[in-house]
């Protein structure tokens, strides 16, 4: 009867001591910090994309070279610590533009570099980027499929 009760105290402490130590989110600050974040990149780019314009590039060139800067820009600030600190506050205003994707590959490759070229570099740079490149193909594909079939 003793060894139930035991268990079930254990319980409700092990319980208590999970909520304590779970970080309470704000879903409005979340909300906030991902569209001020995200608004921001997208800002940048809009403007990399009107000074290319303004240099004489057509859309298509001054949009290739405003996806590149920014890439560019997203490794330079991973590698020095500054885009995971945004990362943080802006949530997935920093993870859904090209930024957190160059990020998601920069930042494994960052880590790891002290493994080496092969094992470290080499085998982790595609650790959070591999499955969305996967998966991306994959459905990609799969979509083309249908299209070229419902317009047969």
């Amino acid at each position: 009867m003793e060894q139930p009760q035991k268990e079930q105290e254990k319980a409700k402490k092990y319980e208590e001591y999970v909520k304590k130590k779970t970080p309470v989110h704000s879903l409005a600050k979340n909300m906030l910090g991902a569209f001020i974040s995200g608004g921001l990149i997208c800002t940048l780019g809009q403007g990399i994309l009107n000074m290319c314009q303004q240099l004489g590039l057509d859309k298509e060139t001054a949009g290739s070279w405003t996806s590149l800067i920014l890439v560019f820009l997203s490794v330079l600030f991973t590698g020095l610590n500054i885009y995971p600190k945004l990362a943080k506050w802006g949530g997935a205003g920093t993870l859904v533009p090209i930024t957190g994707f160059a990020n998601s590959v920069a930042a494994p490759a960052i880590e790891y570099q002290k493994e080496g070229q092969v094992f470290g570099i080499g085998c982790k740079i595609f650790t959070i980027a591999g499955p969305v490149i996967l998966y991306g193909i994959l459905v990609s594909s799969l979509l083309g499929l249908i299209y070229y079939f419902l317009h047969m």
